[in-house]
């Protein structure tokens, strides 16, 4: 004869599907959560990284060493083979701007491009003719999606592939700086972006080392003046109007 199942032997069996039950709907709920957020917002609270510091102080990339030239007058290239993007210290181009993203709330959006050409020639304390070019297909940030985006939204960069500024008029320093010591200017030049130039005058910040000049810059950008519309996504609850344009460039002596 069988011996009668009691109520805390039923209880310890259900346990387990009830165990189960319970971590079904935790699978749910996250699934749901990825869902809603486009899978954007949750990744962005598990492990999202954070954004890159703003561009400050000029910083020549550290064990970087190359010797002045016997004389600092001609042309100076922007060099791309130094310093890397992971600590600021390459050469780049980017933008900052400020969003709201499903399931996250404000975050930074900071893209850079390291696909950067350009020159400048100095003469005594006088710097002119920079020209800079920046390939706006080689934009990156920390999601690939805004990546992508951004290729046919805002700064459309599959119709307008590059950015360009163009100094109008030189940049007398008044006497030129002693190596390691930084000088604040600021350079007016014709800004190209997304198909519209204008005027502009960045200020920038410069220090020599040796045989690099390390520029540092800021520019703000309001984007209905160059017929930027702002990006839209499912992720994305709202984009500012505005943002910030960003440079660090290293020069070598030709």
């Amino acid at each position: 004869m069988n011996a009668p199942v009691t109520s805390s032997q039923v209880s310890a069996s259900q346990r387990p599907r009830r165990n189960r039950n319970l971590l079904l709907v935790l699978i749910s709920l996250i699934v749901i959560a990825g869902i809603a957020g486009g899978g954007y917002g949750l990744w962005y609270i598990l492990i999202g990284p954070s954004s890159p510091a703003a561009v400050g102080v000029p910083s020549v990339p550290t064990g970087s060493s190359i010797a002045a030239p016997a004389s600092l007058d001609g042309t100076w290239n922007v060099n791309t083979a130094l310093g890397t993007i992971a600590d600021g210290t390459a050469s780049f181009v980017g933008y900052r701007v400020q969003e709201q993203l499903v399931g996250v709330g404000g975050h930074t959006a900071v893209g850079r491009t390291t696909g950067i050409t350009g020159s400048m020639t100095l003469t005594g304390a006088v710097i002119d003719n920079v020209l800079i070019t920046a390939d706006m297909t080689a934009l990156h940030s920390d999601n690939d999606q805004r990546d992508g985006q951004l290729t046919h939204q805002a700064i459309e960069s599959s119709s307008f592939p590059t950015a360009m500024f163009k100094t109008i008029q030189p940049i007398n320093l008044g006497t030129l700086p002693a190596d390691g010591t930084s000088v604040s200017v600021d350079a007016t030049g014709a800004l190209s972006l997304h198909g519209v130039t204008k005027t502009v005058m960045i200020s920038l910040q410069a220090v020599r080392q040796g045989g690099i000049i390390a520029v540092s810059g800021t520019l703000p950008i309001v984007f209905s003046d160059y017929s930027i519309q702002k990006p839209n996504s499912f992720s994305i609850v709202s984009v500012d109007d505005h943002g910030t344009m960003e440079l660090h460039l290293l020069f070598t002596h030709a």
